[in-house]
């Protein structure tokens, strides 16, 4: 028991998780407060076309990122002699996957919504923060050095610059469209500040490998197809929603997602804090790296649960105090939804494992049969339920993730971990 309090308390992994957290709870007060703004100024038909054109947008980011976000720690770490090849191939990579992707989601928008031009240029304005966006890569250099506390206080300031903006619109009674730059604006804020930082921080000089880029792109191609499995999943009942309920209905459950996902960055910030000293086990002693994986399954996962749980009791409350009387149809969607959030990030905490016995094969296999189940169950519960049929949908598909995995042969020795986990074995000693 000393030693995982000394673990927690003592180390740079509590450190880095705490700057994580101040920050992202700065951004929250602002978010929340500039968020609630922008919806009862929008309402839900406004604010579920914004979502709608940002379904698009998430879509294709896991196509921008092609699935190098899952493996440039451990690529950062194991060529600490050679780190500017590393960042200035992915930021080259990237760079033109995300131009391509731009162009993607435009044209797809001018051809489904052929006949709504506001939607097009919301379309067009949210594209621009897809090509800045690249520039997230050096998050994770000052994450594989645990310097988040740099990563925080920029993407503070720069969020102070994006809820500026949107309270300028707000104030001057602006259109729909505008709001959408906002997130764009964002990216470029950031963008920029990373880039002074890694050069102030002694960053090594970019540089752009071929031959190492075909290895990385061999390395990062699994995460890739699991990348746009999660989009299918995780996305497109959003597009099926207003294709089959019309805007409200995505307003609605926007609304459910974004409340469920105020506090994730708390569970975010604990994953990346915790993936360096994992992988570090992973090479020197395994039962280590046993022990440091049912730790953080055992974290996530009832942290998650007791979130929901409440959650779940204050729904109504939740929705009528932040959002007002036209949005009491998310509380259903809300309820359901909010369950979703401990299994999710059970998968995403389960990568860390997958990548340090690069399995990442089989996460593909994982998220196909998510992908066809979510879009066969949101064909069933959206048109009977609405948002709250595509809620159920999204949290029983990501159960199937979970589960999944024990009828593959080399993911069983995680499904173990997790279930030991949750059952507190082996999580506070090795011995036990």
């Amino acid at each position: 028991m000393k030693r995982v309090l000394n673990f927690f308390f003592h180390s740079k992994v509590v450190i880095n998780a705490t700057w994580l957290i101040v920050g992202k709870i700065v951004q929250m007060v602002l978010n929340l407060i500039v968020t609630l703004l922008t919806a009862r100024y929008l309402g839900p038909s406004n604010y579920g076309v914004i979502n709608y054109v940002a379904a698009y947008i998430a879509f294709f980011t896991s196509f921008c990122t092609l699935g190098i976000n899952s493996i440039q720690v451990k690529e950062l770490l194991e060529h600490q002699e050679d780190q500017g090849t590393v960042m200035g191939t992915t930021l080259g990579l990237r760079l033109i996957s995300s131009f391509l992707s731009a162009v993607a989601i435009i044209s797809i928008v001018c051809v489904v919504d052929r006949d709504e031009p506001t939607t097009i240029m919301i379309a067009i304005l949210s594209s621009i923060g897809v090509i800045f966006h690249v520039f997230e890569c050096f998050n994770f250099f000052f994450q594989s050095k645990l310097q988040s506390k740099i990563t925080a206080i920029i993407a503070v300031f720069a969020y102070f610059i994006t809820s500026a903006y949107r309270i300028v619109l707000l104030v001057s009674k602006a259109g729909v469209a505008l709001f959408a730059l906002a997130n764009s604006i964002d990216y470029l804020a950031v963008a920029i500040l990373l880039v002074i930082a890694y050069k102030k921080h002694g960053g090594d000089k970019l540089n752009f490998s071929f031959g190492y880029g075909k290895e990385l792109l061999k390395k990062s191609c699994p995460f890739i197809l699991s990348g746009l499995m999660i989009a299918i999943y995780g996305k497109t009942d959003k597009i099926m929603l207003k294709q089959i309920m019309g805007d409200a209905e995505i307003g609605y459950y926007s609304t459910a997602t974004a409340i469920c996902n105020i506090w994730c960055f708390v569970l975010n910030a604990i994953i990346c804090s915790m993936t360096p000293p994992i992988i570090e086990a992973f090479k020197k002693d395994k039962q280590e790296f046993e022990r440091r994986n049912k730790q953080l399954y055992a974290i996530v996962f009832y942290l998650a649960l007791f979130v929901s749980l409440l959650i779940t009791f204050a729904a109504p409350l939740i929705v009528r105090i932040l959002y007002g009387e036209a949005f009491m149809p998310t509380v259903v969607p809300l309820r359901v939804i909010t369950w979703y959030t401990a299994f999710s990030y059970l998968g995403v905490a389960r990568d860390i494992w997958v990548v340090c016995h690069q399995y990442q094969k089989y996460i593909t296999y994982i998220y196909i049969i998510a992908a066809f189940c979510n879009v066969i169950l949101n064909l069933i519960f959206i048109p009977l339920w609405g948002s709250g049929g595509a809620a159920l949908a999204s949290l029983l598909t990501q159960i199937t993730t979970i589960i999944f995995p024990v009828f593959l042969k080399d993911m069983r020795e995680n499904v173990r971990l997790m279930f030991e986990a949750l059952c507190f074995k082996g999580v506070l000693s090795k011995n036990k």
